[in-house]
């Protein structure tokens, strides 16, 4: 069998996601039912957005549901990941200020 013509993962996030979310459940965090419930209910609603997009959304919802992290904490912790990412030569890795 020869490989895909196109990549599984058109960018590097969406590979991040879904390897959250495959650790997630691994971690018995959630189910794969309650995963593939999320995820279809943002497929439904999906609009103008990706797989993988919805695949975010999905993770995302089903991590505040689930209380490990709230809103706030999801909004503040991709504020600092921009900050960041914005403050990081290109080709350098980015690197979250813990203290």
């Amino acid at each position: 069998m020869s490989p895909p013509d196109d990549p599984v993962f058109n960018e590097p996030w969406e590979a991040q996601a879904f390897a959250m979310a495959v650790s997630l459940e691994a971690k018995g965090l959630f189910t794969w039912t309650e995963w593939a419930e999320a995820l279809g209910r943002e497929i439904k609603a999906q609009g103008e957005r990706s797989y993988y997009e919805c695949w975010l959304a999905a993770l995302e919802r089903l991590v505040e549901e689930k209380r490990l992290m709230s809103a706030a904490e999801r909004l503040t912790r991709i504020n600092e990941w921009d900050r960041a990412a914005k403050a990081t030569p290109h080709g350098q890795p980015i690197e979250l200020d813990r203290s």
